[in-house]
């Protein structure tokens, strides 16, 4: 049987739809953010992804979180076409922080959105980038683009959770709910980036110990989770390592600042979806139904009360 791409607790054996989380995941992230204590990194300036309670309040809802549902972008993408007055409601052009109710009219560049009240799943596949791929969609120099090779999504678009540098490989998260992103990628949540690493020579335990504790970097302090050697041949060494922010090219500047160049940087894992070994460079995995549910549940988002059942990768099971 393949491997599933959703993290299991290594024991008792864990259904998707109720998954066991790892000692690195004790609870889903809307509980773990309330029992937090101040994040000890940067603070969550604008926690946009907060749970908002008061959010189904007689049907209204915020009309960025709407907009980013339906899978136009991510919620901050969503604000910013708010502010530019791109968006109109009922014909009056909208303002940030509106809410919108059933029934109301919203039109983007003029053109009517389909907006969902009801809950509906979102579809969401991984993807494993190649070296020499970039995560955008315009690019003035043409190169490749990890978005070339995704399948078409009818009524919106795919969002990329996260980013990986051009020379970096591995695991990329796309949905068609800018809200799953958006719950997943800011900060305040500080969802868990695991990387394997091949440098040239070989760190210290000093050195190791001072990535764990904090070094400076030139905007601002930077942290390992967690770094373990993996061993190597020759003057190479693998290390894994474990982070929660996503800054450009952290992990690589992080190394840089010992003095070792990173030769190979892959991301084995984003929160609790690994890279399955099948999946192999350029190749894509969509996730079931039930999978998709549990990182919903995991996020703290609302689940549909019934799945469905008539998406491909369900009916391969």
């Amino acid at each position: 049987m393949p491997a599933s791409p959703i993290r299991r607790s290594r024991k008792p054996a864990a259904t998707l739809a109720e998954p066991k989380f790892s000692k690195d995941i004790k609870a889903p992230l809307g509980e773990r953010r309330q029992k937090a204590e101040a994040p000890r990194r940067h603070a969550a300036e604008a926690p946009a992804a907060a749970p908002e309670a008061n959010e189904t309040h007689a049907g209204a809802q915020k009309l960025q979180k709407m907009l980013a549902a339906a899978g136009l972008g991510s919620r901050r993408e969503m604000e910013t076409w708010i502010t530019a007055g791109r968006v109109s409601v009922n014909g009056i052009t909208a303002a940030l922080g509106e809410r919108v109710s059933p029934g109301d009219r919203v039109l983007v560049d003029k053109r009517p959105v389909k907006l969902g009240f009801d809950v509906e799943l979102p579809r969401v596949l991984i993807y494993h980038k190649q070296e020499g791929e970039i995560v955008s969609r315009d690019d003035p120099k043409a190169r490749k683009t990890v978005f070339d090779a995704l399948p078409r999504v009818r009524n919106g678009k795919w969002v990329a959770i996260g980013r990986l540098d051009f020379n970096t490989e591995g695991l990329l998260i796309f949905t068609t709910s800018g809200e799953l992103a958006n719950r997943l990628m800011h900060p305040s949540f500080e969802v868990e980036r695991e990387y394997t690493v091949r440098i040239m020579g070989e760190l210290s335990q000093e050195q190791m110990k001072s990535m764990t504790a904090g070094i400076e970097l030139e905007d601002g302090m930077a942290y390992f989770e967690r770094i373990a050697e993996m061993g190597g041949e020759g003057s190479n060494r693998w290390y894994q390592v474990i982070i929660k922010e996503g800054r450009n090219r952290e992990v690589r500047r992080m190394f840089e600042k010992m003095g070792m160049m990173v030769s190979r940087l892959i991301r084995v894992r984003f929160g609790m979806v690994n890279l399955p070994p099948r999946v192999k460079r350029g190749q894509m995995l969509e996730l079931e139904s039930s999978q998709v549910a549990a990182i919903l549940k995991w996020v703290g988002l609302p689940v549909p009360e019934q799945l469905p059942q008539n998406r491909p990768q369900d009916k391969k099971r």
